[in-house]
């Protein structure tokens, strides 16, 4: 496979053609080799139209997902960003291209070494992982210009919002443990102003104020 060709394939079709425009998602995303995110076996559908698992219950977000989450928090490239859920990295190899720094919490260890190490080899050095309960932020480097929470959660959660910086953006999915709603909540000179964005399907959150471990 070419994967340069499979890439601008993907952001012509997947992203553009479906109304992202913002020229650094796009670029961001047709530098960044996805395939090196994905496992062995699934190589070969790296730049396809969906999600893929990763193992220990968690996926790689759809391209477009990724995409129209990197767009709707409105990235300069001076922030320094929250990402909540790690995983295998691609999402937050996104954030590193768009921002000045990057912080992730991934609560399963085994996922944030992986990602750690792959984000190393590709030249990543503007990003810290940590592994812990993403619902509950990472206050000791708070506040941060924009949060992006990568799993499903019950409700927002409220130490993510005290985690936001004066105008600061928090992008994550609320709603069932089958489907959501994409939400963008911008801390504002008068209080948080909450858009709904688009319908969705992540993974749990799980965590002290996400889902219960094991929770239907």
């Amino acid at each position: 496979m070419d994967y340069g060709v499979a890439r601008d394939r993907m952001v012509d079709e997947q992203l553009w053609g479906r109304g992202i425009r913002d020229e650094r998602v796009l670029a961001a995303m047709v530098r960044i080799p996805r395939h090196r995110f994905v496992q062995e076996a699934l190589v070969s559908r790296a730049y396809g139209d969906a999600p893929l698992p990763i193992g220990d219950g968690q996926t790689i977000s759809q391209p477009y997902m990724v995409g129209l989450m990197s767009e709707a928090l409105g990235l300069g490239g001076g922030e320094r960003v929250l990402e909540v859920g790690t995983g295998s990295g691609y999402q937050t190899a996104v954030l590193a291209d768009l921002a000045a720094k990057v912080y992730s919490v991934e609560r399963v260890r085994s996922l944030a070494d992986q990602a750690l190490r792959r984000l190393g080899d590709l030249g990543y050095y503007n990003i810290r992982i940590r592994t812990g309960d993403g619902s509950m932020g990472w206050a000791e480097e708070a506040p941060f210009d924009a949060i992006l929470v990568t799993a499903g959660a019950p409700a927002v959660p409220a130490p993510l919002l005290d985690q936001l910086g004066p105008g600061g953006r928090l992008v994550v999915p609320v709603g069932t443990a089958s489907s959501q709603t994409l939400r963008r909540i911008t801390r504002g000179p008068r209080g948080h102003v909450d858009e709904d964005l688009v319908g969705c399907v992540f993974v749990k959150l799980v965590g002290e104020r996400g889902w219960p471990e094991g929770a239907g």
